[in-house]
């Protein structure tokens, strides 16, 4: 099976037998069966780099990214998307930390629906949160729901629907 990472994930993994690599640019598209991927850098760790990838298939476009704390090049990622898939480590407020000129951690949901509001992006989803994360959801969606925690400083609500969260 083929993996693809970055050159900087790859210096990471050095050690580790992964026989098929193949090395990825940022902003340089390629191509997996019938889907484009276009991988764009974000803030997130020292120690983990991440990337969000915009996935295009035909004329659709979603935007996901696990882990971040800031999107470079947000506009061009986002611009047009159906989707956002995004960061749930955190509803209300970021998990931020600095390390000389970088900021790492992770986004606040309420973030990242100020940043879909900014795009007018319509949709999202919230993935990749922990056992916390889950128990706060719930608590919020027996206690008058996702929307009185998540609300973004623009007025953009979030919603409870069975274990998902939708803008």
């Amino acid at each position: 099976m083929q993996s693809v990472c970055t050159t900087e994930t790859w210096d990471r993994l050095k050690r580790y037998p992964v026989r098929q690599r193949s090395t990825i640019s940022p902003r340089r598209p390629f191509s997996i069966a019938d889907c484009m991927f276009e991988a764009f850098t974000v803030e997130h760790s020292l120690i983990a780099p991440a990337v969000g990838y915009r996935i295009t298939r035909g004329a659709v476009s979603v935007f996901y990214v696990p882990d971040l704390v800031k999107i470079h090049q947000r506009h061009e990622a986002m611009s047009s998307i159906a989707l956002y898939i995004g960061d749930g480590a955190s509803i209300t407020r970021p998990l931020l930390r600095r390390r000389a000129d970088t900021t790492i951690g992770h986004a606040s949901v309420r973030d990242q629906l100020n940043w879909c509001h900014e795009e007018g992006v319509q949709q999202a989803v919230i993935t990749h949160c922990g056992s916390r994360q889950n128990r706060a959801w719930g608590r919020c969606h027996e206690n008058r729901g996702v929307r009185e925690r998540a609300r973004s400083s623009r007025g953009r609500r979030a919603r409870w629907s069975g274990n998902q969260c939708q803008q």
